[in-house]
């Protein structure tokens, strides 16, 4: 555990319910696991139920399941995971996503099909003339039942030879739940990919 966490590392916990996603410090380091001190009460975290984590670590974003053996207010002692697995170099996760979707400026609509997304920005295709300047507001249905709205701000724009722009861009949050909602539904994919 010592190789992976250290003391005043940066930890963001994710219950079960995401709703109840939380950050910490990790005050203290055991051959069994570590204290972490979150910034929020421990809604929805229980004694010996699993919660995911992701730090993030010179080698990539280190991932990984464990439970908390003991909860003091808002300190809590994680044990120690079984494994853990170093997501990506990179700060999001991204994913393959293919959707038409729209994005919207007032009352100005643009049609798009993405191709990749993560918690950071999204990759997208689209016939259409969209002003890198601008600020736009997109939906991504996650599931039937989840979705994320969220302002999307342009990067990158190239124009193929066919006539088709290619955008890549960062995401904007109102709430750092959605955020948190779009980490964990990324991760979730890639391993499951990954697992095929």
């Amino acid at each position: 555990m010592r190789e992976l966490i250290e003391k005043g590392q940066r930890i963001t916990m994710v219950p079960a319910n995401f709703k109840f996603a939380n950050k910490g410090v990790v005050t203290e380091v055991f051959p069994d696991g570590f204290k972490l001190a979150l910034d929020y009460e421990p809604e929805g975290v229980l004694k010996n139920n699993y919660c995911e984590f992701y730090t993030n670590t010179s080698h990539g974003t280190l991932y990984f399941e464990s439970y908390a053996k003991d909860i003091d207010g808002k300190t809590l002692r994680i044990a120690s995971p079984a494994r853990h697995k170093f997501l990506q170099r990179r700060k999001y996760t991204r994913i393959k996503f293919i959707y038409d979707l729209e994005l919207s400026q007032g009352e100005n609509k643009y049609k798009i099909t993405t191709l990749d997304i993560s918690a950071g920005g999204m990759k997208f295709k689209t016939s259409e003339n969209i002003d890198i300047e601008g600020k736009y507001q997109v939906t991504l249905p996650l599931t039937e039942s989840m979705s994320v709205t969220c302002t999307y701000l342009p990067i990158r724009i190239e124009r193929g030879e066919d006539g088709i722009y290619t955008h890549s861009g960062r995401f904007e949050f109102a709430q750092n739940r959605d955020r948190m909602t779009l980490i964990q539904y990324c991760t979730k994919r890639s391993i499951e990919i990954n697992n095929k």
